[in-house]
């Protein structure tokens, strides 16, 4: 049996599962940067997922979608960032 047929099903699940607690802590985060965090790791466990799924189907599809993932959450996060910290976001 192919190792990695054996293994992708339970990486999967692994990040299924990291990504409702994210989404848990994303609604239950006391505080606004727990939220923001919780968002970040949130995308970076997408990302994964969808690495992972490419690697399963064999397209390069899911690997150009969390490239643009990676993209626009890194903006987002940075966005989010300097509005807790500043209260604004244009200088």
């Amino acid at each position: 049996m192919n190792l990695l047929a054996t293994v992708l099903p339970w990486a999967i699940g692994g990040f299924a599962l990291a990504l409702l607690l994210n989404a848990w802590r994303l609604l239950r985060g006391p505080s606004a940067a727990d939220r923001i965090l919780a968002l970040d790791t949130l995308y970076i466990n997408t990302l994964a997922l969808l690495v992972l799924l490419g690697i399963g189907l064999g397209t390069e599809l899911y690997f150009e979608a969390a490239l643009l993932i990676a993209m626009l959450g890194f903006i987002g996060t940075v966005v989010l960032s300097k509005y807790l910290l500043r209260g604004n976001i244009v200088e």
